[in-house]
């Protein structure tokens, strides 16, 4: 359950009196499930209508309690059931009509039944429009992004729901001069050890037990977490910093 915060008490004026909150403060909630959040998530759920939040006169956005906890159970089923928007929005407001709905499974259907479960997780696609709103870049932005490896399409054309991630990262750097060329090295560290990982699990892949094929899922993420620890754990180290 995620916890919001009740007044502006301890969070200076991004809580107001009436209990409404700004992006940064949404994000900082949201980090207690979901560290890997970021506010360009954030601006893509909202252009996909699964979440209304109020706007100031100048254009700010406010997000009620209600909207943090509703942006909540999008990550949750993003993450754990691997839903794609639609439906996740579909279920959302049928719960708000006090409907009570099963997760929907995730799997190819023919006349209501499901013919079979996948073997991995679907993965959650958005379009090259959808991601340059997320992420507010342009054509050719995108396109350079492109040509230097950190976004790449897949196979049909489409992305997946970290390139939002990746995308709003770049931005975020870009505002402290980084530019996209200066993260090729960034790309290629990223590549090595994703490489490392898919070597260890490569076996436990081609196994033909699914459930070990299933296992080494897990597996995977469980290798690829603690990579991205010790990277950030070397990078302070390097810089003699400690983040928070």
């Amino acid at each position: 359950m995620l916890r919001t915060p009740s007044g502006g008490a301890g969070h200076g004026t991004a809580a107001t009196d009436n209990g409404l909150m700004s992006i940064g403060t949404v994000l900082n909630v949201l980090r207690e499930e979901f560290p890997e959040v970021t506010i360009s998530k954030i601006r893509f759920l909202e252009s996909e209508g699964l979440i209304e939040p109020q706007r100031t006169p100048s254009g700010y956005r406010k997000f009620s309690p209600d909207d943090v906890e509703r942006l909540g159970h999008v990550l949750r089923m993003q993450r754990d059931h691997y839903l794609p928007l639609k439906v996740i929005r579909e279920h959302l407001d049928a719960m708000e009509r006090g409907e009570a709905l099963p997760l929907p499974s995730v799997g190819r259907q023919r006349d209501g039944e499901l013919l079979s479960e996948p073997e991995g997780p679907a993965v959650a696609r958005i379009g090259r429009a959808e991601l340059m709103a997320a992420a507010e870049i342009g054509e050719q932005e995108l396109e350079e992004w492109e040509s230097y490896g950190l976004i790449t399409p897949l196979s049909d054309g489409v992305y997946d729901a970290e390139a939002v991630t990746v995308a709003g990262l770049v931005v975020e750097l870009g505002r402290f001069g980084i530019e996209p060329r200066h993260l090729r090295a960034v790309k290629a560290a990223a590549d090595r050890e994703a490489g490392l990982v898919d070597q260890v699990v490569a076996p436990l892949r081609r196994h033909r037990n699914p459930q070990t094929r299933v296992h080494a899922e897990a597996r995977t993420k469980e290798l690829a977490g603690l990579a991205v620890k010790l990277h950030a754990a070397l990078v302070q180290s390097a810089l003699g910093v400690r983040l928070p």
